[in-house]
């Protein structure tokens, strides 16, 4: 995947960002395809799938973020990247109207406003991911920006799946929940330009950036991601895909890093 990236692009830096987070915009779409034969997925499997998204994000905001920026800037500029990031999420949750991916889903009684409430909790959320991707390309250390965008692409899928359903169960087109599960994964390319250009412009902000992706990250699995899987009585699936989701990135990173 380097030697394609290297191909395709050269050294052009924010190329690879924006296109490596498009791909991983692309990827929320794709996890929402099983609408288009079926309105219902069982609740265990969908807090499973939503407990590895998780655990996958866990181990990249912990591999591809935390520790290179230690690595690059010190203990000062990741930790304080990350309190900074963690107070942005939070100020955006709770100045920005929105509800949950699952628990919110019976929320107000217009339809159309809550489909609004979940693009907009989607779009919170996929913000912070988008930037993590781009800063990572930004960094101009391809394998580990690989592997971040690999994470994401895989966590965005359940994701995905999470926004298109309740949807569907609205008794939406099939094919109109997909496109807005596609459209809320298109946050990604957005963040993505946005820290590519910020960290090759400005190199020192690199460590802080990194910190910043992480700490938002960070925010959504504990504010989000987390609690839903606990929300049903699928604690055990939703905690056991936690760890695997985690297993299985700290092991991609391994391989492309």
């Amino acid at each position: 995947m380097e030697h394609i990236f290297h191909q395709l692009f050269g050294e052009n830096l924010i190329l690879m960002g924006v296109v490596g987070t498009l791909i991983t915009g692309f990827a929320t779409g794709v996890g929402a395809l099983p609408v288009l034969f079926t309105r219902q997925v069982p609740e265990r499997l969908m807090d499973a799938l939503l407990g590895f998204a998780a655990g996958v994000m866990l181990a990249a905001t912990a591999f591809s973020l935390i520790l290179p920026a230690i690595e690059w800037g010190g203990v000062l500029p990741a930790g304080g990247g990350i309190l900074i990031g963690a107070l942005f999420l939070a100020f955006l949750d709770h100045r920005l109207p929105h509800t949950h991916f699952i628990k919110g889903a019976e929320g107000p009684a217009s339809h159309l406003r809550r489909v609004w409430l979940l693009i907009i909790a989607i779009t919170l959320h996929n913000f912070p991911e988008g930037l993590a991707v781009g800063v990572g390309f930004g960094s101009g250390h391809l394998p580990e920006a690989l592997a971040l965008m690999a994470a994401i692409a895989l966590q965005n899928m359940p994701e995905g799946l999470a926004v298109a359903l309740p949807l569907v169960r609205e008794r939406w087109p099939r094919g109109r929940a997909l496109l807005y599960a596609l459209g809320s994964g298109m946050a990604e390319p957005l963040a993505g330009l946005l820290g590519v250009i910020a960290v090759t412009a400005m190199h020192a902000l690199l460590p802080w950036a990194m910190g910043f992706a992480a700490g938002a990250m960070l925010y959504v699995v504990s504010d989000e991601i987390i609690p839903e899987t606990h929300s049903r009585g699928f604690e055990m699936e939703g905690t056991w895909g936690v760890i695997i989701g985690f297993l299985v990135m700290m092991i991609l990173d391994t391989a492309l890093g």
